[in-house]
């Protein structure tokens, strides 16, 4: 049985191997998807945090641990839970809707 993990829940994960222009490295993701997939499935939705902060519009400015930097949406993806090296803290409260918006934006008809 895997761990679980929930909804706002920032996971560092083991990204290697990659190809192209997708990002590397062990770096902090945040888990996006709900929590009722998060517990019946063995994989997770997850939006990886980057310390490279660029004027993207799938791009928004956070800092994790006091370090700053951005949720890269442009780099979302399903992760299998064996990739994940362990929790790593939960995202501020207050971001949680600007996340909401900017998935909603980044999924819907234009």
């Amino acid at each position: 049985m895997s761990k679980p993990y929930k909804k706002w829940e920032v996971v560092l994960v083991d990204l290697n191997p990659t190809r192209g222009a997708e990002i590397a490295k062990i770096r902090p993701c945040l888990v996006v998807s709900p929590n009722a997939v998060n517990t019946a499935l063995s994989t997770l939705i997850v939006i990886p945090f980057t310390s490279t902060n660029k004027n993207y519009p799938t791009r928004l400015s956070t800092n994790h641990k006091g370090k700053p930097g951005a949720l890269a949406f442009d780099q979302i993806k399903t992760i299998d839970k064996s990739r994940i090296v362990k929790k790593d803290g939960e995202l501020d409260k207050n971001l949680r809707e600007a996340v909401n918006t900017l998935l909603q934006i980044l999924f819907s008809e234009e």
